[in-house]
C-alpha cells in the first residue's frame, strides 16, 4: 500500500483553514496519481492504492469541513464518494479471486473444477466492476473533478469562528 505523502508546510500554516487546503490540495493529487494503470487487472494494487487515497481525500475533506463552502463541498465529496464505491466495487472482486485462488492451491485435484468454477465467475464480475470504473472514471474526466477539487481548496470558506 502507497504511504500518504506529507503535506508540505502543514504545521507552519497560518491558520486552520490555510492548512486544510493544504492538506486536501495533497490528498487530491494522491488520487490522481494513482489514476494510471488501475483499470490493469493483471496489477490489483493499482486499484486499492486508488481506493486508499479516496479514503484519506474524504476524511481530509470531512476534517476540516468548516474551511470549504458547504455547498460545493458536498458535491464534490459526493463525486468522490462515488469512485470509492467504483474502486471498492473492483477491489471486491479482486480479493475474492486472490482469496479463491490461495483455497484452490490447498485443495485436492478433485475438487478445483468447483473452485475454477467459482474464479470464473468472480472474473466476470471483476470485468463488470471494472468496466464500471472505467466509466466512472471517464465521468469524472469529463466532469473535471480533479480541476474542481483543486479549486475547492483556492476558494475557501471563511476561517471558521473560534467560540469558547
Amino acid at each position: 500500500m502507497a504511504r500518504a505523502r506529507p503535506v508540505p508546510g502543514f504545521a507552519d500554516s497560518g491558520s486552520f483553514c490555510e492548512a486544510a487546503a493544504r492538506a486536501v490540495r495533497i490528498r487530491v493529487e494522491e488520487v490522481f496519481e494513482r489514476a494510471e494503470g488501475v483499470l490493469d487487472i493483471e496489477d490489483i494494487e493499482r486499484v486499492h492504492d486508488m481506493r486508499v487515497a479516496t479514503r484519506r481525500l474524504r476524511a481530509a475533506m470531512e476534517i476540516f469541513a468548516p474551511c470549504f463552502a458547504k455547498k460545493q463541498r458536498r458535491a464534490l465529496l459526493n463525486e468522490v464518494k462515488a469512485l470509492a464505491d467504483a474502486l471498492g466495487a473492483r477491489r471486491d472482486a479482486d480479493v475474492a479471486i486472490v482469496a479463491l485462488e490461495r483455497v484452490g492451491d490447498a485443495m485436492p485435484a478433485a475438487d478445483l473444477p468447483g473452485v475454477e468454477h467459482l474464479v470464473s465467475e468472480l472474473r466476470d464480475e471483476q470485468q463488470q466492476a471494472n468496466d464500471e470504473l472505467a466509466q466512472a472514471l471517464d465521468r469524472i474526466e469529463a466532469g473535471g473533478l480533479h480541476e474542481r477539487l483543486l479549486a475547492l481548496t483556492v476558494e475557501r470558506a471563511p476561517e471558521p469562528a473560534v467560540t469558547m
